[in-house]
């Protein structure tokens, strides 16, 4: 299975908490702290996350004795409690591009979900599917409600995913995604004038800060080896378009990776693009950026192409998604406001 998608599954079943002790906090245990501020968390299952790693301060781990200073920021990551629920088929709208007995390309619009999980239990491509087509496969795996699915895109990404149609299909499609030979290339919207095309290479793992959002450890001390190839193929003074070519497969690898070098996505919440970081004060400009934040119901990231070896024949497959409207609708107003 993808590791990202594996990833991000996980983040789905926890919760996360964050606290900054006021300055004026006496030292207390920090189970105490917690459970003053977590009305529903008894002191044992707060002992039980600080001895299994959950419960830090300032960004290291403690045990269950220690003393809260004045000042320290607490974060606790707990599990979700297990909810049982059923994949339900849903006659919701998708876009299929190619399908023959083996898979299925489906073109994925923005703010659409790709699997159930914590908070997002129907209205999912998954359970678009399951209306669709009838017995997809799914691997052994601890993580259920993925039918089909061999790899995933962010909720706001548009654009390709393949969705294996029978179990032959999907163990080898999903070892291709393991062993990288497939060909994944993106589209992305950046804030900044980006210099010549490049590589980023750069070790991903999850925040210490915040563990919703991934950070580049450059040193590769922690996290997963990760490299994204780029090549410029417009500039628009204040946002550069460029091309993107995963060489793995991390979670958010494009859009943290980009954060990195100084040139978040354009729209990006999570990574501090939705706010205006180049170009002029004037009340014009700002508004005019807002006007294009509004067409985007997230990032400005679109899944181009894929391409992997035919299952079943074992021919060299490749297929294209044009931007969608409201991406080239963006594109063309920067063009005409740097005329």
């Amino acid at each position: 299975m993808d590791e990202e998608a594996i990833e991000s599954e996980q983040e789905d079943l926890f919760e996360h908490y964050k606290f900054q002790a006021d300055p004026r906090q006496e030292q207390v245990r920090i189970d105490k702290f917690l459970g003053e501020r977590l009305a529903n968390t008894s002191r044992n299952k707060i002992q039980t996350a600080a001895k299994e790693g959950n419960v830090l301060v300032n960004g290291e781990k403690v045990k269950q004795n220690y003393r809260v200073k004045p000042g320290d920021i607490v974060a606790m990551v707990l599990p979700y409690p297990v909810r049982e629920f059923e994949l339900k088929p849903q006659d919701i709208p998708i876009n299929i591009v190619h399908e023959d007995d083996n898979f299925v390309i489906v073109n994925k619009d923005a703010g659409m979900v790709v699997h159930p999980g914590h908070g997002n239990y129907d209205g999912t491509l998954v359970n678009a599917l399951l209306h669709h087509f009838d017995q997809l496969p799914e691997l052994p795996s601890d993580y259920a409600g993925r039918p089909g699915l061999v790899h995933r895109i962010d909720k706001n990404t548009s654009g390709l995913l393949v969705v294996a149609k029978t179990e032959r299909a999907l163990t080898k499609l999903a070892k291709q995604f393991y062993d990288k030979t497939t060909s994944r290339k993106y589209l992305a919207l950046v804030w900044g004038d980006v210099e010549d095309d490049g590589t980023i290479t750069g070790h991903i793992a999850r925040s210490k800060k915040n563990r919703k959002v991934m950070s580049v450890y450059p040193d590769g001390d922690e996290g997963k080896h990760a490299v994204t190839h780029f090549k410029i193929l417009e500039r628009f003074g204040y946002v550069t378009l460029v091309e993107c070519k995963l060489e793995t497969g991390r979670t958010h690898q494009i859009r943290v990776h980009f954060k990195w070098i100084g040139h978040p996505l354009f729209n990006d919440a999570e990574y501090g693009g939705n706010k205006v970081l180049k170009g002029l004060k004037t009340a014009k400009y700002q508004k005019f950026i807002e006007n294009n934040f509004n067409l985007f119901k997230g990032q400005a990231l679109h899944a181009q192409s894929l391409g992997f070896t035919h299952p079943s024949n074992g021919e060299d497959v490749q297929f294209y998604s044009e931007l969608p409207e409201y991406f080239e609708m963006a594109l063309k107003r920067f063009r005409d406001y740097c005329k």
